[in-house]
């Protein structure tokens, strides 16, 4: 008989006060009621006690907001007629009969060191359903306005929790710029929500608020403000104090060593690395949210995502080159250079740093573009897009045939898995869904995805992964 893992995640209550902890500080650590302690506690006693440590592995999820075009990177397809060839030419890679588009001369000559997954598809249409198909497994094809299951980041982070108490003082998920617009913890709450970064990590004024407190003053009047014995001394009066206590003091300290822990605002600064790493990435935005992404993840960050949008991408700051938005072509070359500088030197570095066991990154956007090109007018001038009004070509939403690359996580990397027709129409070959993307992402974090259960909303124990397997290439 099959064994079940079933999770049963905690009330929102509690959950929104750890986030709030963890993003804003302190500041509301004096209104956590009563309730939401017990729960806390309640919490705490879920963890797996079956002993075993906790698993280190760790996943970097790059995502391409709007949809990435395979056929201007990873899957071009030079003789399919001018209805659907866009200008660009195709390079051979390190790997023998691997070749992608020119854009990505720098990812081309460490091909081996990553895995091309061709054959990628999905069958919805929009954004926000396309992402929580791929980031959820969600198979409604409707876009909904907030997701129904947890994306696969809070799933994890939500797992892991429950095997005992994490060690490290960085949080175990954390997002910079991340992809939250379509996708969520739904049912476990927002406790296992990422911690955010957001802004621009190339500015020299970049920072990240209430990280590694150096100001001693500040440090002691957060002290003084989380006082549990002077704020809540009708715990002590009526309740077993030794036991609620600690389970609160717990929860507190985790919250004062993320705000006063010197560890935590180096991992954070950029400025501690190499100058000529920092150029090695890119003097952008993109080559320094990867960057800080790598020292995250080294430093004991579990869970990273990070999405590649703004003035990078184009006038609308995403991927979603429709005619209306960017001339596609434009578009493609405008980002290609800081993407695939950025993108190359994250994978390099985890080899160099001996990560790449470890760690898996993971780069994808929640589908692809068509193959045969539109026309229409422009909506505005701007980067990648003529003025408004003027005609240009565009590719719009393909969820049936998209790439993406795996790199690291102990896979035996220079090859490609799968393949699309002629015209990169459909996926044809080791056709890879939804299920199977997030089982290999689960694999690789230890989780057993075919057996653990998560109760949902209405005490239905729900499968992390409904339909879907480890795509056996991409297992370490």
């Amino acid at each position: 008989m099959t064994n079940h893992n079933v999770f049963c995640p905690g009330p929102d209550s509690i959950c929104s006060g750890r986030r709030g902890f963890l993003q804003t500080g302190l500041a509301g650590f004096a209104t956590l009621s009563l309730p939401g302690i017990l729960r806390l506690q309640a919490q705490r006693a879920m963890a797996d006690d079956s002993g075993t440590s906790r698993d280190k592995n760790a996943v970097i999820m790059v995502w391409q907001p709007g949809g990435c075009s395979h056929l201007e990177t990873y899957d071009p397809k030079p003789n399919s007629g001018s209805e659907y060839r866009g200008p660009f030419a195709t390079i051979p890679t390190k790997v023998p009969g691997l070749n992608f588009c020119e854009l990505l001369p720098r990812q081309a000559a460490i091909a081996d060191k990553f895995t091309v997954l061709r054959s990628m598809r999905q069958n919805a249409g929009g954004h926000p359903a396309g992402s929580m198909q791929l980031l959820s497994g969600d198979p409604d094809t409707r876009d909904k306005p907030k997701p129904r299951l947890p994306d696969w980041m809070s799933v994890t982070n939500f797992v892991r929790s429950q095997r005992g108490p994490r060690q490290n003082p960085l949080p175990a998920y954390v997002g910079i710029n991340p992809p939250l617009e379509y996708n969520g913890p739904a049912y476990l709450g927002d406790a296992y929500s990422p911690f955010v970064v957001s802004g621009d990590p190339n500015q020299p004024t970049f920072s990240v608020p209430n990280i590694g407190l150096s100001d001693t003053s500040e440090v002691k009047r957060l002290g003084r403000r989380s006082s549990l014995r002077q704020n809540l001394d009708t715990l002590e009066r009526t309740f077993d104090q030794q036991k609620e206590l600690a389970a609160l003091d717990e929860f507190e300290a985790k919250a004062m060593t993320l705000l006063t822990n010197p560890k935590t605002k180096e991992a954070f600064d950029l400025n501690r690395e190499d100058p000529r790493t920092r150029d090695r990435y890119g003097r952008n935005q993109w080559g320094q949210q990867l960057l800080l992404a790598r020292r995250l993840i080294e430093a004991g960050v579990e869970v990273l995502t990070t999405s590649l949008a703004g003035p990078l991408c184009g006038r609308v700051q995403n991927w979603d080159d429709h005619a209306v938005n960017h001339h596609v072509f434009d578009g493609m070359k405008f980002r290609s250079a800081a993407y695939d500088q950025a993108v190359t030197a994250l994978i390099e570095d985890i080899y160099e740093r001996g990560l790449n066991e470890r760690v898996l990154v993971v780069v994808t956007g929640e589908f692809g573009r068509t193959p045969k090109i539109s026309y229409a007018a422009s909506t505005g001038a701007g980067d990648a897009s003529a003025p408004a009004g003027t005609m240009q070509p565009g590719r719009d939403h393909w969820p049936r045939a998209f790439s993406n690359i795996w790199a690291g996580g102990g896979i035996q990397h220079g090859r490609y898995i799968g393949g699309t027709d002629k015209r990169g129409e459909d996926s044809i070959e080791r056709i890879c869904g939804p299920g199977d993307f997030l089982a290999t992402i689960y694999h690789h974090l230890g989780i057993d995805s075919a057996n653990t259960l998560i109760k949902d909303f209405n005490g239905r124990p729900t499968p992390i992964v409904d339909h879907g397997k480890p795509i056996p290439e991409l297992m370490g």
